[in-house]
């Protein structure tokens, strides 16, 4: 039988004791369970952050490629041959077409690149990245531009308007053409290099790929083309005058007409001054050439060959581009008036004067200086003369 050990036999461990315990192995930090909940706050807000700061910057890019709103008008904008994508987005973004040039960039290389073409092309302000870029992949040749000239202008405001509307084009280049003679009219004498009253004043569509002398080709050729309808072609057996001669005096009524109605009495005016061999006296051809702000005064003083105070018969150009209407009156100046116009006891009289009628622009015409004298005053009285 085996006997029980006695209790004072059992020998001391260490490890019965916890007090021994932690006096052996001394106490030990424990980390705080405050810094790691701070910490793990700052994780989980720095991920927040940067979710809705990703989300912010997506939408942000979202609308500069899509901008919300409908697109402004379409604007010119030039490509040079010079330029590329960097140059070409700085200044899409400096003429408020797009927003934000890297954006830009961007978008474009994702989407293949862009191979630009020197022209002109037509980009709506503010449309979306896609459309922009549309536009710009257009060929020049596929680019318009609608440009107005009006009746009564000079080469050199159609030069002006030219420039403004096509931004590679230059004014004085274009002047330069169009009296170099490189581009000619069958309706221009020998001698003559200007097309000064030779091109047709009209809306054109001018593409991207135009220079100025197929500008001007086009606008002479649809001079012919409207002339030749109102029997320009035909002038010498119509009113003995060369074509030529009959767009100086078309473009001397459209100076002075505001009206279609006076126009054929204004030309009957001109053809029987030079059948008399009477100065013309217009002050439309005085101004031709001299500067805006110059007097009648002086003008009036001033001896050049517009001056039709002082030379007799037709000034050597055309003084603007006639329309329609005036080349038509040209052609068929009014009959000579009836006889209650007639002075008394002349079997029959001619349309030799006129002077403005009223503010609206009407005209009132005379048979005889006495007629027009008294004329002259009635406006001068109404505040229409200076």
């Amino acid at each position: 039988m085996t006997k029980s050990p006695v209790l004072h036999d059992w020998a001391d461990d260490e490890w019965d004791n916890p007090d021994n315990l932690y006096e052996f192995e001394g106490e030990r930090n424990r980390p705080s369970r405050g810094i790691a909940k701070v910490v793990g706050f700052l994780c989980l807000f720095a991920i927040g952050a940067a979710i809705v700061a990703g989300g912010y910057y997506g939408l942000w890019v979202l609308r500069q490629v899509n901008p919300p709103g409908k697109p402004g008008e379409k604007v010119a904008f030039v490509v040079s041959d010079t330029d590329d994508i960097p140059s070409v987005a700085a200044r899409l973004e400096s003429a408020g077409i797009i927003t934000n040039a890297k954006v830009f960039e961007q978008y474009v290389t994702k989407k293949g690149g862009l191979e630009l073409q020197a022209g002109t092309f037509q980009i709506a302000v503010h449309d979306n990245l896609g459309e922009v870029t549309k536009a710009l992949r257009t060929t020049p040749a596929q680019t318009f531009v609608k440009v107005t000239f009006p009746e009564g202008w000079t080469l050199d405001t159609i030069s002006r308007r030219l420039a403004k509307n096509v931004p590679r084009l230059s004014a004085a280049q274009f002047m330069e053409v169009a009296n170099s003679g490189k581009v000619k009219s069958p309706f221009q004498p020998a001698g003559v290099t200007s097309l000064e009253g030779l091109v047709f004043p009209d809306t054109y569509q001018i593409s991207g790929d135009q220079d100025d002398a197929t500008i001007l080709n086009r606008m002479v050729l649809q001079m012919v083309l409207v002339g030749n309808r109102e029997g320009l072609d035909k002038a010498p057996e119509k009113v003995f005058r060369s074509p030529y001669e009959v767009l100086i005096v078309a473009s001397l009524i459209e100076k002075e007409a505001r009206f279609d109605e006076d126009r054929p009495k204004i030309a009957s005016v001109i053809y029987n001054r030079l059948a008399q061999d009477k100065e013309l006296e217009i002050d439309a051809a005085l101004f031709y050439g001299q500067p805006s702000d110059a007097s009648f005064k002086t003008v009036r003083n001033t001896d050049s060959p517009y001056n039709v105070y002082l030379h007799k018969g037709l000034p050597p150009t055309p003084i603007s581009s006639p329309g329609a209407a005036s080349i038509h009156a040209a052609l068929n100046p009014a009959p000579d008036p009836p006889q209650s116009e007639c002075p008394v006891g002349t079997e029959k009289c001619k349309y030799l004067y006129y002077v403005l009628k009223d503010k609206d622009g009407h005209h009132v015409f005379a048979t005889t200086l006495e007629q027009h004298n008294a004329n002259v005053a009635a406006a001068k009285a109404a505040g229409l003369l200076g």
